[in-house]
């Protein structure tokens, strides 16, 4: 399916707002085992509109195109044209700087900033004038990222797995067709770039820590695999208020900012 084929199955398709709300409600944007929803989950999910969802991925791509664009360019987004205005509370990218990297390294990074460019681009052409701006950033809160290729490395992967595990769990509650295909083509450029990743740190020897208890580091960190995955071969899932614990760097329930997000995001999905 084409790009555009694919911005009109989600704008068009008719898909229910209860069915889409509870599919992206395990999986979202950048959203443990296969889980199922909790009552207070559900009455949740039922109450989303398929914006909501979209958004609660869009401020997740806005961050990571962020990095990638910095890290192999020095610029921001919306210095290579991208929009970042809409609705919500729109603010700066601080921190973060262009990364000295091998030509492996750059070839990699420099193709996945393309593809994350093209996701933002992709949820503001679906979203039209529902979708959020783009909210501040600061992409030095963890203090790594820019120093050298380990420490690019080990936030990228970071990234990378966080949104592998969210568009893993949406896939088992999306109805309609043509939204499953969309957002499968995300997720699965998605799982590419963390396979990528993954395999430059154990090439590099290069140990790295965990996000979070439900984490799987690379290969050559303890407990490492080569993959992000579990005993059974499947892929980690996180729901957004674990997403947003790690991107807020705090997993006190209703923390609404912090981390990489000093404002917080925008749109109705915004809270651990």
């Amino acid at each position: 399916m084409s790009k555009t084929k694919a911005v009109q199955a989600l704008v068009e398709c008719g898909v229910t707002r209860r069915s889409f709300a509870r599919s992206v409600m395990l999986g979202g944007a950048a959203l443990g085992g296969a889980a199922l929803l909790t009552s207070e989950q559900d009455v949740l999910a039922q109450s989303l509109t398929d914006a909501d969802i979209l958004n609660f991925a869009l401020n997740l791509e806005y961050l990571e195109a962020e990095f990638y664009t910095v890290a192999t360019t020095g610029r921001r987004i919306a210095d290579v044209g991208i929009g970042i205005t809409g609705t919500g509370r729109g603010g700066d990218t601080v921190g973060g700087s262009r990364v000295s990297l091998n030509e492996r390294n750059m070839t990699v990074a420099a193709q996945i900033a393309l593809d994350e460019q093209a996701h933002v681009r992709f949820l503001r052409q679906a979203l039209g004038n529902a979708a959020v701006a783009k909210p501040a950033i600061n992409l030095a809160a963890l203090g790594i990222g820019y120093n050298n290729a380990n420490e690019f490395l080990t936030l990228a992967r970071a990234f990378e797995d966080l949104g592998v595990s969210a568009y893993a769990g949406a896939a088992a509650f999306i109805g309609n067709r043509g939204t499953l295909t969309a957002t499968a083509q995300i997720a699965l450029t998605e799982g590419q770039h963390a396979g990528v990743l993954r395999l430059l740190i154990s090439d590099a020897g290069a140990a790295v820590p965990m996000v979070d208890g439900r984490d799987v580091p690379p290969l050559g960190s303890p407990g490492g695999r080569l993959f992000q995955v579990d005993g059974a071969g499947l892929s980690t899932i996180r729901t957004p208020g674990q997403v947003l614990a790690v991107a807020y760097a705090s997993a006190t329930a209703g923390t609404r900012s912090g981390g990489f997000f000093p404002n917080g995001v925008n749109g109705t999905i915004a809270s651990v």
